[in-house]
């Protein structure tokens, strides 16, 4: 196993436009096949971090290592392919295509990376099936419809079983049991911890809930590394 963590950040600085710094983070790691819960209340920089390791948003000053890439140091082109063939992000306001259906969202990584394509067994399709019958949607018909027409429970599970297909080697997860009750949500997060396993991927799972902290390998308060206390 390699000793080379999966995120590493160091003297992290951001700051949104002429304001205050959000997020000062000396030193931070993820390690490979760590399962991590970030906690920390609504407003506190949890989502902009996320932001960062995904190298959507670039630092004022530090680095975000990911995988071993420093994000700031990729062009925009390779922090994109880095993305697309080894992160899965569950986006906290979902993102999925409202004119596709659930199959085709599942599958969406896949037509993006021929990394994420290749790895699945059987074809995109069939894995899809798979994750999603995990998740607990099996209806035919309803995997035919375009995802507007689910639940936002529902389609809170077709935009975690898109975040895993192709075993991306990190799963970013920003608040993605918000729409679930707690008998469903212990469930979800026992299939999530499952499914990384199965593909060897490191979880950073991110909630200001921090009583789901037990099903995790470590728990981190983020003003525990992080040193402004500052308010998105």
């Amino acid at each position: 196993m390699s000793t080379e963590p999966a995120i590493r950040i160091r003297d992290l600085r951001f700051a949104w436009g002429e304001g205050p710094p959000l997020l000062e983070i000396p030193a931070f790691d993820l390690a490979v096949r760590e399962r991590l819960f970030l906690r920390g209340p609504s407003g506190s920089g949890k989502s902009t971090l996320l932001g960062l390791i995904a190298g959507v948003l670039e630092p004022q000053a530090g680095r975000v290592e990911v995988l071993g890439e420093d994000m700031s140091g990729l062009s925009g082109s390779k922090r994109d392919a880095l993305r697309a063939d080894r992160l899965g992000v569950i986006f906290q306001m979902f993102n999925l295509v409202p004119y596709l259906s659930v199959v085709q969202n599942v599958t969406l990584p896949c037509r993006f990376s021929k990394a994420r394509r290749e790895a699945v067994e059987g074809g995109p399709v069939a894995e899809a099936r798979r994750l999603l019958a995990r998740l607990g949607l099996t209806d035919e018909k309803l995997l035919a419809r375009p995802v507007t027409e689910l639940s936002v429970g529902q389609q809170q599970r077709v935009a975690v079983a898109r975040a895993l297909i192709g075993g991306p080697k990190i799963v970013i997860a920003d608040e993605p049991t918000s729409a679930l009750d707690a008998d469903a949500r212990d469930r979800f997060i026992e299939l999530l911890n499952e499914e990384a396993a199965r593909s060897g991927a490191a979880l950073l799972f991110v909630s200001h809930d921090a009583s789901l902290a037990s099903h995790f390998d470590r728990s981190v308060d983020l003003s525990e590394i992080n040193r402004t206390r500052a308010v998105a």
